[in-house]
């Protein structure tokens, strides 16, 4: 396996050039540099708010420096609340080509787009002089999510996830799975999976923490095309959630934007510390695709029961459908066809093993479904954390 090497010693497996707004004024701009720009490598994400959040600040850091990124051009109307400066600094100190665009300062929509368009040009022409070097399993990063979840999700696609990340950690590879809303119930069991006591008291706790925001805000993480599909509980569809994390021993405690430090599994605990201040913790199954691959996940395994299409910037995303008729009926969308398991052709650890060997054919640049399709999903929104504790494990920021 061949990846990009990066001047913090990481590997990529893409080779990506991004455009970055810094509030939803600065977006159209944005999107017309991308758009004649004219090259796949070329991809857009963006900030919309405009009074600053120290979250929104880490995740664009994590983002802008993740190993499938070449360069960054940044476009800012130059009134908005957030520290552009600061963006620029951390992306110029990780050996990347930075360039800062301020519509207010560079002529408006016509001139910065005109800007735009030469400073992606320059970093392409950069991006293709960096070589590829081999690449171990061992320095791969896998995040995974279930969107659109049914009754088959838990007895097909996520236990087939979770045979494969018992592979990919046996491999040395880092594994990240979440999400504590949708794990309220499990808590007990993930905590005698830690690798230390107190590791487990902290995961108790963040699923406990997950509950009393969820009650706060009078609303689950269980929706209604859930219970259309078959899911008859919130409990029902944690414990089906909880088999993508697999068997293996549960070696640290993150919060969107920690980059463990080894191999092993990660639980990321994606709701807001503090009283509920921005509302549901993740709006659209995206956004936690955008905080896992901020975490440096370099690709995403997205299992599903009634469909999703979506895909992601930065990061390609492979979709695992555990439903035979909607994969019959998205088959242009899904990677892998989990529903075998289902009408008794394969066994959960063969679809697992057809993952896994789909994990390596697209880290060595294969295009996912999603990414042959052009999509590119991306969402980021306001969120508050406190650091993690020592107890949680160290990571790399």
């Amino acid at each position: 396996m061949k990846g990009f090497l990066r001047a913090d010693g990481r590997k990529g497996i893409r080779n990506v050039v991004l455009v970055t707004y810094l509030v939803e004024c600065a977006h159209h701009v944005a999107r017309a540099i991308v758009n004649n720009s004219n090259y796949d490598d070329v991809q857009l994400i963006g900030f919309p708010g405009c009074y600053p959040n120290e979250y929104s600040l880490k995740i664009m850091e994590g983002l802008c420096t993740h190993p499938n990124v070449a360069g960054v051009v940044i476009v800012s109307l130059g009134c908005e609340g957030f520290n552009r400066e600061h963006l620029s600094k951390t992306i110029e100190a990780s050996d990347r080509p930075v360039s800062t665009l301020v519509i207010q300062k560079s002529g408006g929509t016509k001139k910065t787009i005109e800007a735009g368009i030469a400073s992606v040009r320059e970093m392409l022409l950069v991006a293709e002089k960096i070589q590829s070097v081999p690449m171990d399993m061992s320095e791969l990063v896998v995040g995974t999510i279930c969107g659109g979840s049914d009754g088959t999700s838990g007895i097909g696609a996520n236990p087939a996830v979770g045979h494969c990340f018992d592979r990919l950690i046996d491999d040395g590879a880092i594994c990240i799975f979440e999400e504590t809303g949708e794990l309220i119930g499990c808590e007990q069991i993930m905590a005698e999976r830690a690798i230390t006591p107190e590791l487990g008291v902290e995961i108790m706790k963040s699923v406990e923490k997950a509950e009393q925001y969820y009650t706060t805000m009078g609303y689950g993480s269980f929706a209604p095309g859930n219970a259309e599909g078959g899911l008859s509980t919130q409990e029902e569809k944690s414990m089906g959630a909880y088999a993508k994390s697999g068997s293996s021993k549960i070696h640290g405690l993150i919060k969107p934007g920690d980059i463990p430090s080894q191999g092993g599994l990660y639980l990321m605990d994606v709701v807001p510390d503090g009283d509920p201040l921005f509302g549901f913790p993740n709006i659209v199954d995206s956004a936690e695709i955008v905080e896992m691959i901020a975490s440096g996940s370099h690709l995403i395994l997205f299992t599903t029961g009634r469909g999703s299409v979506v895909g992601s910037a930065i990061s390609p995303v492979i979709k695992v459908c555990a439903n035979p008729e909607t994969y019959e009926n998205l088959s242009d969308d899904m990677d892998v066809n989990a529903g075998k398991v289902i009408k008794g052709e394969a066994s959960v650890a063969q679809v697992g093993d057809e993952i896994y060997e789909l994990v390596k054919k697209v880290a060595q640049g294969q295009a996912s479904k999603s990414e042959e399709l052009g999509h590119q999903e991306f969402v980021l929104t306001y969120k508050k954390f406190e650091r993690i504790g020592p107890s949680c494990l160290p990571t790399v920021r």
